[in-house]
């Protein structure tokens, strides 16, 4: 007898985890915090980068990292590592520190994390009231403490896998393009185009100064990421957005089916789970991300010919 045809959608949900919101919401706030700590540290110590990309955390083999953070004429990184459960404080001169990844308070994770940074003379004075959040709490008093490995590590795959489809996304454009981010403010994976012409003044936005919505929207662009979810939005999700939202982009048919705008959010949204159920999920989201960086293109009247490289790399 014939061995039973494996089940590409069974592969493909186990390449990308389910992430039900309500199954982690705890782990989820005390990692965010988390995260901020840690990007709140890059913020002081690195020099400022158009648009704020000195900021976010990029995704690695094992998890999240800062990247090296310049200090005096060395420099040190720090790495959630969701394999091994740990954060490692790693410098140029080969000194480590390890804190482990386990329930713990907000409030312990900040005391732990810069007496390691002390205890390697690294001093990095950071403002400890979190940000773009609702009823932020000084991280020295929040003493909220949850941290489910399990859904931990789902929550870095999806990344990880959302990283490496938005790279390849990336790849096809020519002109000025962000990496792909880590935002610990709002707790999200993006990627970001960029027509070349400056933005009229962002309006602002809800617990964001305005000196950063500003330099983060001072030229037009068009952004593509995954968000876990939260307040309203009861599931994760994908969303692509664009600034100045051109006239008609709310009405731009985009890809693929399960993807809709939101009048309330002002971007397009494509629930998480419709990629995961896919044929192929990668095909889902290029798609997506495609079709939106047109919408806000094409209506914006972008130069496409010469922003953009055809075929990309690969395809």
């Amino acid at each position: 007898m014939d061995a039973p045809a494996s089940n590409p959608n069974a592969a493909n949900r186990e390449a990308w985890p389910s992430l039900p919101l309500e199954g982690w919401q705890d782990t989820y706030a005390t990692l965010h915090m988390w995260t901020q700590v840690v990007g709140k540290i890059r913020l002081a110590l690195a020099p400022l980068i158009n648009h704020w990309w000195q900021v976010p955390l990029y995704v690695t083999a094992r998890g999240l990292s800062t990247s090296p953070i310049p200090y005096g004429t060395h420099s040190f990184q720090i790495d959630f590592d969701f394999l091994s459960h740990e954060l490692r404080i790693d410098t140029s001169r080969g000194e480590r520190r390890i804190l482990a990844l386990e329930p713990r308070s907000v409030a312990d994770f900040h005391r732990r994390t810069m007496e390691a940074l002390r205890s390697l003379q690294i001093e990095a004075p950071i403002r400890t009231t979190p940000v773009e959040i609702d009823h932020p709490i000084p991280f020295e008093h929040d003493n909220r403490h949850a941290y489910d490995p399990d859904y931990a590590q789902r929550f870095w795959r999806i990344l990880a896998q959302t990283e490496r489809v938005l790279t390849k996304f990336r790849a096809g454009f020519l002109g000025k393009c962000s990496p792909v981010h880590f935002f610990w403010g709002s707790f999200d994976l993006a990627v970001t185009r960029f027509s070349g012409r400056r933005a009229p003044v962002h309006p602002g936005a809800p617990h964001v100064p305005d000196f950063v919505t500003r330099e983060a929207y001072s030229h037009e662009v068009s952004s593509c990421g995954f968000w876990p979810g939260g307040g309203p939005i009861k599931e994760p999700v994908f969303y692509a957005y664009a600034y100045p939202e051109p006239p008609g982009f709310k009405d731009f048919p985009v890809l693929p089916a399960d993807a809709f705008y939101s009048p309330e959010w002002g971007e397009f949204l494509l629930p998480y789970e419709a990629v995961r159920n896919a044929e192929s999920p990668d095909q889902a989201l290029l798609a997506f991300a495609q079709r939106t960086y047109e919408a806000a293109a094409d209506l914006g009247q972008w130069d496409r010919q010469n922003l953009e490289r055809q075929p990309a790399p690969g395809n």
